[in-house]
Protein backbone atom coordinates (compact mmCIF):
# COMPACT_ATOMS: atom_id res chain seq x y z
CA UNK A 1 0.00 0.00 0.00
CA UNK A 2 1.44 3.24 -0.82
CA UNK A 3 1.37 5.80 1.71
CA UNK A 4 2.38 9.79 0.73
CA UNK A 5 5.40 10.64 2.97
CA UNK A 6 5.32 14.87 3.31
CA UNK A 7 7.90 17.05 4.78
CA UNK A 8 8.14 17.20 8.58
CA UNK A 9 7.14 20.91 9.07
CA UNK A 10 3.88 21.89 6.99
CA UNK A 11 1.94 24.39 7.36
CA UNK A 12 -1.74 24.39 8.19
CA UNK A 13 -4.48 25.60 5.31
CA UNK A 14 -7.80 25.66 7.43
CA UNK A 15 -10.21 28.61 6.97
CA UNK A 16 -12.91 29.26 9.94
CA UNK A 17 -15.53 29.73 7.11
CA UNK A 18 -15.15 25.97 5.49
CA UNK A 19 -15.33 24.78 9.17
CA UNK A 20 -18.25 26.16 9.79
CA UNK A 21 -19.84 25.48 7.28
CA UNK A 22 -19.23 21.49 7.38
CA UNK A 23 -20.67 21.89 10.84
CA UNK A 24 -23.58 23.96 9.94
CA UNK A 25 -24.45 21.69 7.02
CA UNK A 26 -24.92 18.31 9.31
CA UNK A 27 -25.68 16.64 5.87
CA UNK A 28 -24.33 13.18 4.76
CA UNK A 29 -21.95 14.39 2.69
CA UNK A 30 -20.16 17.85 3.77
CA UNK A 31 -19.09 19.95 0.99
CA UNK A 32 -15.46 19.43 0.18
CA UNK A 33 -13.59 22.18 1.33
CA UNK A 34 -9.79 23.16 0.50
CA UNK A 35 -7.29 20.97 2.17
CA UNK A 36 -6.23 20.86 5.92
CA UNK A 37 -2.71 20.48 7.08
CA UNK A 38 -2.87 19.30 10.67
CA UNK A 39 0.85 20.44 12.28
CA UNK A 40 1.01 19.74 16.06
CA UNK A 41 3.23 22.55 17.20
CA UNK A 42 0.97 24.60 18.91
CA UNK A 43 0.62 25.45 22.70
CA UNK A 44 -2.72 26.04 24.70
CA UNK A 45 -4.19 25.02 27.85
CA UNK A 46 -6.21 21.66 26.76
CA UNK A 47 -3.39 20.30 25.00
CA UNK A 48 -1.28 20.34 28.44
CA UNK A 49 -4.45 18.91 30.54
CA UNK A 50 -5.69 16.53 28.16
CA UNK A 51 -1.75 15.02 28.64
CA UNK A 52 -2.06 15.46 32.49
CA UNK A 53 -5.48 13.67 32.22
CA UNK A 54 -4.12 10.81 29.82
CA UNK A 55 -1.65 10.16 32.04
CA UNK A 56 -3.95 10.15 35.55
CA UNK A 57 -6.39 8.06 33.32
CA UNK A 58 -3.84 5.49 32.48
CA UNK A 59 -2.32 5.29 35.82
CA UNK A 60 -2.25 2.46 38.22
CA UNK A 61 -3.31 2.91 41.78
CA UNK A 62 -2.34 0.90 44.89
CA UNK A 63 -6.14 1.83 46.29
CA UNK A 64 -9.63 1.68 43.90
CA UNK A 65 -12.29 3.89 45.77
CA UNK A 66 -14.44 5.38 42.89
CA UNK A 67 -15.89 3.66 40.01
CA UNK A 68 -13.46 5.00 37.04
CA UNK A 69 -11.01 4.02 39.62
CA UNK A 70 -11.89 0.24 39.62
CA UNK A 71 -13.16 -0.35 36.06
CA UNK A 72 -11.18 1.79 33.91
CA UNK A 73 -12.60 2.91 31.15
CA UNK A 74 -10.40 5.22 29.39
CA UNK A 75 -12.59 6.53 26.27
CA UNK A 76 -15.29 8.19 28.57
CA UNK A 77 -13.11 9.16 30.76
CA UNK A 78 -11.55 11.56 28.75
CA UNK A 79 -14.25 12.24 27.07
CA UNK A 80 -16.07 13.72 30.52
CA UNK A 81 -12.46 15.82 31.15
CA UNK A 82 -12.81 17.29 27.89
CA UNK A 83 -16.47 18.23 27.54
CA UNK A 84 -15.81 19.87 30.82
CA UNK A 85 -12.99 21.91 29.34
CA UNK A 86 -15.26 22.55 26.55
CA UNK A 87 -18.10 23.76 28.25
CA UNK A 88 -15.90 26.15 30.88
CA UNK A 89 -14.86 27.36 27.69
CA UNK A 90 -18.17 28.06 26.02
CA UNK A 91 -19.30 29.87 29.27
CA UNK A 92 -15.91 32.24 28.22
CA UNK A 93 -16.25 32.39 24.52
CA UNK A 94 -19.65 31.18 22.98
CA UNK A 95 -18.80 30.31 19.42
CA UNK A 96 -20.23 26.78 19.78
CA UNK A 97 -23.28 25.13 21.12
CA UNK A 98 -22.33 24.45 24.97
CA UNK A 99 -22.74 19.91 25.59
CA UNK A 100 -24.23 20.42 29.41
CA UNK A 101 -23.20 23.41 31.28
CA UNK A 102 -24.57 26.70 30.26
CA UNK A 103 -24.57 29.42 32.25
CA UNK A 104 -27.15 32.81 31.05
CA UNK A 105 -24.33 35.18 30.79
CA UNK A 106 -21.30 34.71 29.37
CA UNK A 107 -18.28 35.85 30.77
CA UNK A 108 -16.27 37.26 28.39
CA UNK A 109 -13.30 38.95 31.00
CA UNK A 110 -12.58 35.37 32.52
CA UNK A 111 -9.70 33.46 31.96
CA UNK A 112 -9.80 31.03 29.35
CA UNK A 113 -6.75 28.87 31.21
CA UNK A 114 -7.83 29.39 34.14
CA UNK A 115 -11.41 27.61 33.50
CA UNK A 116 -9.59 25.18 31.31
CA UNK A 117 -7.62 24.02 34.08
CA UNK A 118 -9.77 23.97 36.88
CA UNK A 119 -12.51 22.18 34.81
CA UNK A 120 -9.87 19.42 33.84
CA UNK A 121 -8.59 19.38 37.51
CA UNK A 122 -12.14 18.78 38.98
CA UNK A 123 -12.84 16.22 37.06
CA UNK A 124 -9.65 14.19 37.67
CA UNK A 125 -10.38 15.07 41.69
CA UNK A 126 -13.64 13.36 41.80
CA UNK A 127 -13.17 10.74 39.34
CA UNK A 128 -9.33 9.86 40.45
CA UNK A 129 -8.97 10.84 44.23
CA UNK A 130 -6.40 8.21 44.48
CA UNK A 131 -4.13 9.39 41.71
CA UNK A 132 -3.62 12.93 42.66
CA UNK A 133 0.02 12.36 42.26
CA UNK A 134 -0.41 12.80 38.93
CA UNK A 135 -2.40 16.10 38.67
CA UNK A 136 -2.67 17.70 41.99
CA UNK A 137 0.80 19.84 42.08
CA UNK A 138 0.49 20.27 37.95
CA UNK A 139 -3.03 21.94 38.94
CA UNK A 140 -1.18 24.25 41.79
CA UNK A 141 1.75 25.44 39.25
CA UNK A 142 -0.39 26.21 36.43
CA UNK A 143 -2.66 28.11 38.86
CA UNK A 144 0.14 30.01 40.31
CA UNK A 145 1.78 30.76 36.69
CA UNK A 146 -1.42 33.07 36.10
CA UNK A 147 -1.86 36.57 36.49
CA UNK A 148 -3.88 37.12 39.90
CA UNK A 149 -6.99 38.95 38.22
CA UNK A 150 -10.57 38.83 38.68
CA UNK A 151 -10.60 37.01 35.53
CA UNK A 152 -8.43 34.34 37.05
CA UNK A 153 -10.55 33.71 39.90
CA UNK A 154 -13.81 33.96 37.38
CA UNK A 155 -12.60 31.51 35.16
CA UNK A 156 -11.41 28.84 38.04
CA UNK A 157 -15.50 29.20 39.27
CA UNK A 158 -16.81 28.60 35.61
CA UNK A 159 -14.12 25.64 35.48
CA UNK A 160 -15.44 23.93 38.56
CA UNK A 161 -19.09 24.61 37.95
CA UNK A 162 -18.35 23.10 34.30
CA UNK A 163 -16.52 19.50 35.96
CA UNK A 164 -19.14 19.84 38.76
CA UNK A 165 -21.89 18.99 35.98
CA UNK A 166 -20.46 16.82 33.98
CA UNK A 167 -19.08 14.60 36.49
CA UNK A 168 -22.67 14.17 38.15
CA UNK A 169 -24.38 13.44 35.07
CA UNK A 170 -21.83 10.74 34.78
CA UNK A 171 -22.25 9.25 38.27
CA UNK A 172 -22.59 5.64 38.19
CA UNK A 173 -22.26 5.33 34.10
CA UNK A 174 -23.10 1.91 34.10
CA UNK A 175 -19.58 0.60 34.44
CA UNK A 176 -20.64 -1.02 37.46
CA UNK A 177 -22.99 -3.70 36.21
CA UNK A 178 -22.78 -6.42 37.74
CA UNK A 179 -22.72 -8.93 34.66
CA UNK A 180 -23.36 -13.10 34.79
CA UNK A 181 -20.38 -15.47 34.39
CA UNK A 182 -19.54 -15.38 30.50
CA UNK A 183 -21.11 -18.09 28.94
CA UNK A 184 -18.60 -19.66 26.83
CA UNK A 185 -20.02 -22.03 23.82
CA UNK A 186 -18.48 -24.98 21.68
CA UNK A 187 -21.21 -23.75 19.01
CA UNK A 188 -19.40 -23.56 15.58
CA UNK A 189 -18.88 -19.82 14.74
CA UNK A 190 -19.12 -18.91 18.97
CA UNK A 191 -15.75 -16.85 20.55
CA UNK A 192 -14.13 -19.58 22.03
CA UNK A 193 -12.01 -18.03 25.08
CA UNK A 194 -12.40 -17.57 29.07
CA UNK A 195 -12.90 -14.07 30.92
CA UNK A 196 -13.32 -11.81 27.70
CA UNK A 197 -12.40 -8.65 28.67
CA UNK A 198 -14.09 -5.12 28.35
CA UNK A 199 -17.28 -7.44 28.96
CA UNK A 200 -19.06 -4.45 30.62
CA UNK A 201 -18.48 -1.66 28.13
CA UNK A 202 -22.03 -2.18 26.89
CA UNK A 203 -23.36 -1.35 29.69
CA UNK A 204 -21.85 2.24 29.91
CA UNK A 205 -24.51 5.32 29.11
CA UNK A 206 -23.55 6.72 25.74
CA UNK A 207 -22.86 10.39 25.28
CA UNK A 208 -24.91 11.25 22.35
CA UNK A 209 -26.15 8.17 20.88
CA UNK A 210 -29.71 6.71 22.33
CA UNK A 211 -28.43 3.30 23.19
CA UNK A 212 -25.25 1.27 22.59
CA UNK A 213 -26.91 -0.92 19.76
CA UNK A 214 -28.23 2.37 18.03
CA UNK A 215 -26.30 1.66 14.87
CA UNK A 216 -25.64 -2.12 15.67
CA UNK A 217 -24.17 -3.09 12.27
CA UNK A 218 -26.11 -6.42 10.87
CA UNK A 219 -24.91 -10.43 10.94
CA UNK A 220 -21.61 -11.77 9.93
CA UNK A 221 -22.23 -13.69 7.16
CA UNK A 222 -23.41 -17.65 7.56
CA UNK A 223 -20.46 -19.70 8.45
CA UNK A 224 -21.99 -21.86 5.01
CA UNK A 225 -21.81 -19.20 2.58
CA UNK A 226 -19.13 -17.67 0.53
CA UNK A 227 -18.10 -14.63 1.43
CA UNK A 228 -17.39 -16.80 4.94
CA UNK A 229 -15.15 -19.17 3.17
CA UNK A 230 -13.18 -16.34 1.10
CA UNK A 231 -12.55 -14.25 4.14
CA UNK A 232 -11.55 -17.09 6.85
CA UNK A 233 -9.21 -18.32 4.06
CA UNK A 234 -7.91 -15.17 3.10
CA UNK A 235 -6.93 -14.40 6.73
CA UNK A 236 -5.38 -18.20 6.92
CA UNK A 237 -3.22 -16.90 4.06
CA UNK A 238 -2.15 -13.56 5.12
CA UNK A 239 -2.19 -13.83 8.77
CA UNK A 240 -0.31 -16.46 10.32
CA UNK A 241 2.91 -17.02 11.55
CA UNK A 242 4.05 -18.73 8.61
CA UNK A 243 3.04 -16.94 5.32
CA UNK A 244 3.79 -17.54 1.39
CA UNK A 245 1.73 -14.48 0.13
CA UNK A 246 2.35 -11.73 3.34
CA UNK A 247 5.08 -9.06 2.57
CA UNK A 248 7.26 -7.84 5.28
CA UNK A 249 5.84 -4.44 4.08
CA UNK A 250 2.46 -5.53 5.17
CA UNK A 251 3.69 -7.22 8.11
CA UNK A 252 5.42 -4.61 9.38
CA UNK A 253 2.05 -2.43 8.74
CA UNK A 254 0.53 -5.44 10.92
CA UNK A 255 2.83 -4.46 13.78
CA UNK A 256 2.27 -0.63 13.50
CA UNK A 257 -1.65 -1.39 14.34
CA UNK A 258 -1.00 -3.58 17.20
CA UNK A 259 -0.08 -1.63 20.11
CA UNK A 260 -2.18 -2.02 22.95
CA UNK A 261 -5.30 0.86 23.18
CA UNK A 262 -4.78 2.89 26.01
CA UNK A 263 -1.45 4.72 25.19
CA UNK A 264 -2.04 3.91 21.53
CA UNK A 265 -5.10 6.17 21.01
CA UNK A 266 -4.39 8.88 23.89
CA UNK A 267 -0.93 9.98 22.52
CA UNK A 268 -2.10 10.39 19.16
CA UNK A 269 -5.16 11.98 19.86
CA UNK A 270 -3.49 14.29 22.01
CA UNK A 271 -1.63 15.51 18.62
CA UNK A 272 -4.60 17.24 17.39
CA UNK A 273 -4.89 19.16 19.96
CA UNK A 274 -1.76 20.97 19.23
CA UNK A 275 -2.66 21.58 15.68
CA UNK A 276 -4.34 25.36 16.81
CA UNK A 277 -2.97 27.95 19.45
CA UNK A 278 -6.70 28.79 19.72
CA UNK A 279 -7.98 26.90 23.32
CA UNK A 280 -11.88 27.61 21.64
CA UNK A 281 -11.12 25.45 18.83
CA UNK A 282 -8.70 23.06 20.53
CA UNK A 283 -11.28 22.32 23.13
CA UNK A 284 -14.30 22.12 20.69
CA UNK A 285 -11.78 19.14 18.64
CA UNK A 286 -10.43 17.38 21.68
CA UNK A 287 -14.34 17.00 23.27
CA UNK A 288 -15.63 16.03 19.74
CA UNK A 289 -12.68 13.27 19.16
CA UNK A 290 -13.28 11.93 22.73
CA UNK A 291 -17.23 12.03 22.99
CA UNK A 292 -17.08 10.29 19.55
CA UNK A 293 -14.44 7.84 20.21
CA UNK A 294 -15.91 6.89 23.89
CA UNK A 295 -19.58 6.17 21.59
CA UNK A 296 -18.08 4.14 18.83
CA UNK A 297 -16.26 1.72 20.78
CA UNK A 298 -18.94 1.25 22.96
CA UNK A 299 -21.10 0.67 20.23
CA UNK A 300 -18.55 -1.87 18.60
CA UNK A 301 -17.98 -4.07 21.94
CA UNK A 302 -21.75 -3.72 22.32
CA UNK A 303 -21.95 -5.57 18.77
CA UNK A 304 -19.04 -7.89 19.56
CA UNK A 305 -21.23 -9.87 22.79
CA UNK A 306 -24.36 -9.52 20.62
CA UNK A 307 -23.23 -11.78 18.08
CA UNK A 308 -20.06 -13.26 19.93
CA UNK A 309 -18.22 -13.96 16.66
CA UNK A 310 -14.83 -16.37 17.18
CA UNK A 311 -11.55 -15.14 15.61
CA UNK A 312 -9.07 -16.57 13.06
CA UNK A 313 -7.38 -18.15 15.48
CA UNK A 314 -11.21 -20.75 16.55
CA UNK A 315 -12.56 -20.86 12.82
CA UNK A 316 -9.49 -22.19 10.91
CA UNK A 317 -8.12 -24.27 13.70
CA UNK A 318 -11.95 -25.92 13.51
CA UNK A 319 -12.92 -24.94 10.47
CA UNK A 320 -14.26 -29.03 9.56
CA UNK A 321 -17.11 -27.86 11.96
CA UNK A 322 -18.17 -24.88 10.20
CA UNK A 323 -20.30 -26.49 7.59
CA UNK A 324 -19.06 -24.93 4.86
CA UNK A 325 -16.96 -27.18 2.11
CA UNK A 326 -14.62 -24.12 0.80
CA UNK A 327 -12.70 -24.11 4.38
CA UNK A 328 -10.23 -26.25 5.30
CA UNK A 329 -9.30 -26.95 9.40
CA UNK A 330 -5.59 -26.53 10.02
CA UNK A 331 -5.06 -27.35 13.41
CA UNK A 332 -1.40 -25.77 14.17
CA UNK A 333 -2.55 -22.62 12.74
CA UNK A 334 -1.72 -19.55 14.70
CA UNK A 335 -1.88 -15.59 14.29
CA UNK A 336 1.44 -14.08 13.51
CA UNK A 337 0.60 -11.32 16.22
CA UNK A 338 -1.70 -11.82 19.84
CA UNK A 339 -5.22 -11.74 18.80
CA UNK A 340 -7.21 -9.41 21.74
CA UNK A 341 -9.45 -11.59 24.21
CA UNK A 342 -12.85 -11.08 22.92
CA UNK A 343 -15.21 -12.05 19.97
CA UNK A 344 -13.75 -10.64 16.60
CA UNK A 345 -17.29 -9.12 15.15
CA UNK A 346 -17.12 -6.40 14.34
CA UNK A 347 -13.34 -5.12 14.20
CA UNK A 348 -13.01 -2.35 17.43
CA UNK A 349 -9.86 -1.28 16.15
CA UNK A 350 -10.94 -0.36 12.46
CA UNK A 351 -14.34 1.38 14.23
CA UNK A 352 -12.17 3.12 16.48
CA UNK A 353 -9.74 4.84 13.87
CA UNK A 354 -12.85 4.81 10.88
CA UNK A 355 -14.82 7.23 13.29
CA UNK A 356 -12.09 9.29 13.80
CA UNK A 357 -11.70 9.67 9.91
CA UNK A 358 -15.27 10.55 9.63
CA UNK A 359 -15.23 13.11 12.66
CA UNK A 360 -12.57 14.86 10.90
CA UNK A 361 -13.75 14.90 7.56
CA UNK A 362 -17.00 16.25 8.38
CA UNK A 363 -15.41 18.68 11.21
CA UNK A 364 -13.35 20.14 8.31
CA UNK A 365 -15.80 20.11 5.39
CA UNK A 366 -13.10 18.11 3.20
CA UNK A 367 -11.71 14.47 3.11
CA UNK A 368 -8.35 16.19 2.38
CA UNK A 369 -6.93 16.13 5.79
CA UNK A 370 -3.17 15.68 6.21
CA UNK A 371 -2.42 14.19 10.26
CA UNK A 372 0.10 12.27 11.54
CA UNK A 373 0.11 8.94 13.74
CA UNK A 374 2.15 6.77 15.23
CA UNK A 375 3.05 3.64 16.70
CA UNK A 376 4.76 2.79 20.08
CA UNK A 377 5.67 -0.71 18.79
CA UNK A 378 7.52 -0.15 15.45
CA UNK A 379 8.99 3.12 16.58
CA UNK A 380 7.74 4.71 13.74
CA UNK A 381 5.11 7.95 12.16
CA UNK A 382 3.06 7.65 9.53
CA UNK A 383 1.84 10.15 7.23
CA UNK A 384 -2.14 10.26 5.45
CA UNK A 385 -3.41 13.07 3.54
CA UNK A 386 -7.05 11.63 3.48
CA UNK A 387 -9.62 11.19 6.29
CA UNK A 388 -10.22 7.15 5.03
CA UNK A 389 -6.52 6.34 4.96
CA UNK A 390 -5.84 5.51 8.00
CA UNK A 391 -9.01 3.37 8.20
CA UNK A 392 -8.19 1.81 4.63
CA UNK A 393 -4.75 0.66 6.21
CA UNK A 394 -6.05 -0.51 9.60
CA UNK A 395 -8.56 -2.77 7.92
CA UNK A 396 -5.65 -4.25 6.00
CA UNK A 397 -3.50 -4.54 9.15
CA UNK A 398 -5.57 -6.49 11.36
CA UNK A 399 -6.45 -9.40 8.23
CA UNK A 400 -2.37 -9.61 8.33
CA UNK A 401 -1.67 -9.99 11.47
CA UNK A 402 -4.45 -12.74 11.90
CA UNK A 403 -6.77 -11.21 13.98
CA UNK A 404 -9.69 -10.41 11.83
CA UNK A 405 -11.41 -11.05 8.32
CA UNK A 406 -12.51 -8.87 6.00
CA UNK A 407 -15.97 -9.18 7.10
CA UNK A 408 -15.20 -7.49 10.52
CA UNK A 409 -12.75 -5.00 9.35
CA UNK A 410 -15.62 -3.84 7.26
CA UNK A 411 -18.36 -3.91 9.90
CA UNK A 412 -16.17 -2.18 12.50
CA UNK A 413 -15.29 0.88 9.83
CA UNK A 414 -19.18 1.12 8.49
CA UNK A 415 -20.38 1.42 12.58
CA UNK A 416 -17.39 4.00 13.36
CA UNK A 417 -18.52 6.51 10.71
CA UNK A 418 -22.18 5.94 11.21
CA UNK A 419 -21.49 6.92 14.86
CA UNK A 420 -19.17 9.74 13.62
CA UNK A 421 -22.21 11.15 11.56
CA UNK A 422 -24.05 10.83 14.88
CA UNK A 423 -21.69 12.62 16.90
CA UNK A 424 -21.31 16.11 14.29
CA UNK A 425 -25.13 16.78 13.77
CA UNK A 426 -26.36 16.40 17.90
CA UNK A 427 -23.02 18.30 19.13
CA UNK A 428 -20.36 20.70 18.95
CA UNK A 429 -22.03 22.82 16.26
CA UNK A 430 -21.82 26.64 15.89
CA UNK A 431 -23.94 29.31 17.92
CA UNK A 432 -27.31 29.72 15.42
CA UNK A 433 -26.85 32.97 14.36
CA UNK A 434 -29.26 35.59 15.88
Amino acid sequence: MNRPHLPVRLRAAVALPIVLAAALCGCAHPPQGAPVVLVPDKANAVAHWHDIGAATVLAKAANAATEAEKYAAFPADMATLHLAMYDAAMAIDRRYRPFLFAPAQVDAQASLDAATASAAHGVLRVLFPGRAAGYQQAYEQFMAGLPDTPGKARGAALGSAAAAAHVARRAADGRATVLPPYAASDAAGRFRGSDPVNRFWPSIRPFTMTAMGQFRAPPPPALDSAQYAADVNEARELGGKTSARRTAEQLETARFHSEIPPPYFTRNFGRFARTTADPVEAARLMAAIYVNYSDAIGACLEAKYHYDMWRPQSAITLADTDGNPATTADPAWQPVLPTPNYPEYPAAHTCSVATLGELLRRYYGTSRVTFTWDSAVTKTSRTYTDTDALSEESRMARIWGGMHFRFGTSAGAAMGKEVARWTMEHAFMPQAPK
